[in-house]
């Protein structure tokens, strides 16, 4: 569903530049990854390529298998096409944020449905169906700060599922919980993309954890440069 190759993002100049090259992925309908590797290796900045919200500085190809066709992400990137790709990444991504992300002024079920608003989609169950496959149907008239920190971290995955994405990342989803908790998470997010038969990336430094949630690993490994500068590769994908 989605393709890379020789894509590469560069942030800072000198001592300060941080390089993150990519030079194959291939992303299939129905897989699950963990995405390993340590503090400040570029998981992130490469959930925010795949998410369509950062562009690369150089790429070879960059394409998007959609329902309705093939797209050329890169193609879009350099003809500066915002709003064709703001299109993609509302039907196409979900994205679970490290933070969460949920709107404090909107209660848990105007969160977990404000993707499905957004795209037009009808009311069709589909938010309470998550809030109870995901065990937040108490806590649908609440706000987010009445939840305790594995409650928000539910919420902010059914709300990345709602809208029946191609593609679901997540972002260090479990950092702030106990182990338990964090397993816990993980499974339902695993398991409610694999009813949607989404590709699932999860950007994790526990490699325990991704373990056993049965991931397949993607790794990124850095080295330092002699300008001073760190360039980080994804490496080949594991088992």
């Amino acid at each position: 569903m989605m393709s890379l190759r020789e894509v590469r993002k560069t942030r800072g100049h000198g001592g300060q530049r941080y390089s993150l090259v990519i030079a194959r992925l291939d992303l299939a309908p129905g897989q699950q990854l963990g995405l390993i590797g340590p503090s400040g290796c570029g998981k992130s900045t490469l959930l925010d390529l795949l998410a369509l919200v950062l562009s690369p500085d150089e790429c070879q190809r960059f394409d998007l298998a959609t329902d309705e066709g093939h797209v050329d992400v890169a193609g879009l990137w350099r003809a500066r096409q915002q709003n064709r790709l703001a299109r993609l990444r509302s039907r196409q991504v979900g994205y679970v944020l490290q933070t969460g992300g949920l709107l404090s002024y909107l209660d848990v079920r105007s969160n977990i449905g404000l993707p499905r608003k957004l795209l037009g989609m009808d009311d069709d169950g589909r938010v309470e169906q998550l809030a109870a496959q995901l065990e937040v149907s108490e806590q649908l008239d609440k706000r987010p700060h009445a939840l305790s920190v594995g409650q928000r971290q539910r919420v902010s995955c059914a709300r990345a599922l709602a809208h029946n994405p191609a593609l679901v990342l997540a972002d260090e989803p479990t950092a702030a919980l106990d182990p338990l908790n964090a397993l816990r998470v993980m499974q339902l997010l695993l398991g409610r993309s694999r009813e949607l038969g989404a590709c699932c990336v999860i950007a994790t430094h526990d490699e325990q954890l991704a373990r056993e949630a049965g991931l397949q690993f993607l790794r990124i490994t850095c080295v330092r440069d002699a300008d001073g500068g760190v360039t980080a590769t994804l490496a080949g994908q594991d088992s």
